[in-house]
């Protein structure tokens, strides 16, 4: 098993933060620019990565998460950067005690322990830095070792390459020859490169 995924907090804050500083770098003349996940532009890109922070943070409070809308409305175009910060802001302190990590918390896949439910949100979080990347035309460089974490958590939690409507990331598409960890990661959930 990966030490990282015994407590899977630092990666997580290094995985947020560096979703904050790709946010940072959004235009507003980019918000409805297209993304490799297809149902999505930028915008409602911002407001899922928003919105599912806020529900591994009410996961973290000991609420359901489930109930928490995995969208946010209402954000100005400027207003990302801060959302995104607020959002991260309240996980951090969601997770701080230990014993967080061994309670058994609810997520859209199952019930499962506290750090397996915030390794997932690590691979989710990761996955969609690289769909928003490509979409700004990779303003920022991306952290490989996040990459390699949820690859491997990608790896364990869908290990079939055929995936059906039921599961929240398409059917594994080839990896493209040379690709890093975020391209091996976004083709095994299912993505493809922008054109």
């Amino acid at each position: 098993m990966n030490p990282n995924a015994n407590d899977p907090r630092p990666l997580y804050t290094r995985a947020t933060e560096q979703t904050a500083a790709l946010i940072r770098t959004v235009r507003p003349d980019q918000l409805s620019s297209p993304t490799p996940c297809a149902e999505f532009d930028v915008r409602t890109l911002l407001s899922h990565l928003t919105g599912g922070t806020h529900r591994i943070a009410t996961i973290g409070e000991g609420g359901d998460g489930m109930a928490v809308h995995p969208f946010v409305d209402g954000i100005d175009d400027k207003g990302w950067p801060t959302a995104y910060d607020e959002a991260r802001t309240r996980v951090r302190a969601a997770w701080a005690d230990d014993t967080r990590l061994d309670a058994l918390v609810q997520v859209p896949w199952g019930e499962a322990p506290g750090r397996i439910a915030l390794s997932g949100y690590v691979m989710e979080n990761v996955t969609h830095v690289w769909d928003l990347s490509e979409s700004l035309g990779h303003p920022v460089q991306l952290d490989p070792e996040l990459a390699e974490f949820a690859l491997a958590i990608a790896r364990r939690v869908l290990p079939d390459e055929e995936r059906d409507a039921d599961t929240p990331f398409d059917t594994a598409q080839p990896a493209p020859e040379g690709a890093d960890a975020y391209g091996q990661l976004a083709a095994w959930l299912g993505r493809r490169p922008l054109d």
